[in-house]
């Protein structure tokens, strides 16, 4: 059968969307080169929330504290150098051949989504914004690491997508898709560690936009394996405080700690820790540590409204250091 034809007038039309889009896209990206600030007034950070990301250091990674000797925040939307961002938050930390790696979201403000950035370091204090490592045409954030073996993974938080595995090609800024590890759409923030020879995942669950988090935990005998669903899970449910994930687990001489978000009374207003107590494919049991709080707002602007995100890592004579995020409120009409 032949196909029907289409008219040029219809052909204007289904184009028009596109057209708008890309001159709209022009506009912005015009505006960001003439004048950035110009371009908050098109494209408002997100929440009304300005992120940026630091470095902690303490005795303890449950901890934590902003020293006196490092000029945080280490890394604003300012350092961000090949797209307008609106800021950059979710950071995690990876040592490789001698240097840092820092990856985290960037808030593309042309394109209304994030991006993984990637900033580089030699001592772990002085950061320096190289490059987007990975996008996709939808959102991406929350970029979480794994080394395994020979190969540095990364599970982005992919709104809409579910869990996403990547391999890094030719680290730190070629990625490949390997699959989808988990296909609900609602899941968030995703971590994954290994524990007694088996993969675990941690994630938060929200089935609508600004609804309650609940957490549920998966497990898979391989990475790129067959996952499946804890028979405890969701391990809590329509929670705002401790479901939603804040960094990868932490493991001090044989004990775990989860991070999570306090989203109480809004967004990203602290980072609480629990200790696992038992793991296993049929029992979760945790609970919260005793000081509770492991980063909050402070007295500095650019964490004054809150922080919700920790990646510690042993820095040897028992210290810990730490890339955290925090932010500054810039429209309290839109916080959520």
């Amino acid at each position: 059968m032949t196909a029907p034809s289409t008219c040029p007038s219809a052909r204007g039309a289904a184009a028009w969307p596109r057209l708008k889009r890309s001159a709209i896209e022009l506009t912005k990206r015009l505006m960001w080169r003439v004048s950035p600030r110009a371009l908050d007034l098109l494209a408002a950070p997100h929440r009304g929330q300005t992120f940026s990301i630091g470095i902690y250091t303490g005795e303890s990674p449950l901890a934590l504290v902003d020293p006196v000797d490092v000029d945080n925040p280490v890394l604003t939307r300012e350092d961000v150098s090949d797209v307008p961002a609106a800021f950059v938050a979710d950071p995690f930390m990876l040592r490789r051949d001698g240097s840092w790696y820092m990856f985290m979201e960037v808030f593309n403000r042309i394109h209304r989504r994030g991006e993984i950035g990637v900033a580089t370091s030699e001592d772990g204090i002085s950061w320096h914004y190289q490059r987007i490592g990975l996008r996709e045409p939808f959102h991406l954030a929350y970029p979480c690491l794994l080394p395994w073996q020979d190969d540095i993974y990364m599970i982005p938080d992919s709104p809409g997508r579910g869990a996403r595995l990547y391999r890094a090609s030719a680290f730190p800024y070629r990625w490949e898709f390997v699959r989808e590890l988990v296909s609900d759409q609602n899941l968030c923030d995703s971590t994954v560690f290994r524990h007694e020879d088996r993969w675990w995942m941690l994630a938060g669950w929200i089935p609508q936009q600004h609804a309650p988090v609940s957490l549920r935990l998966f497990s898979a005998d391989a990475l790129d394996g067959d996952w499946q669903e804890h028979p405890a899970s969701p391990l809590l449910t329509r929670r705002n405080k401790g479901a939603r994930p804040a960094g990868p687990i932490i493991k001090i001489d044989g004990r775990m700690f989860r991070v999570a978000q306090d989203c109480t009374p809004y967004y990203g207003t602290r980072v609480r820790a629990f200790e696992i107590l038992e793991l296993t494919q049929t029992v979760y049991r945790e609970q919260p540590i005793e000081a509770n709080v492991v980063v909050q707002s402070g007295s500095r602007r650019w964490h004054s409204g809150g922080m919700h995100h920790v990646h510690a890592h042993p820095a040897g004579n028992g210290q810990w250091i730490a890339c955290v995020d925090g932010w500054y409120q810039t429209d309290s009409s839109t916080r959520s």
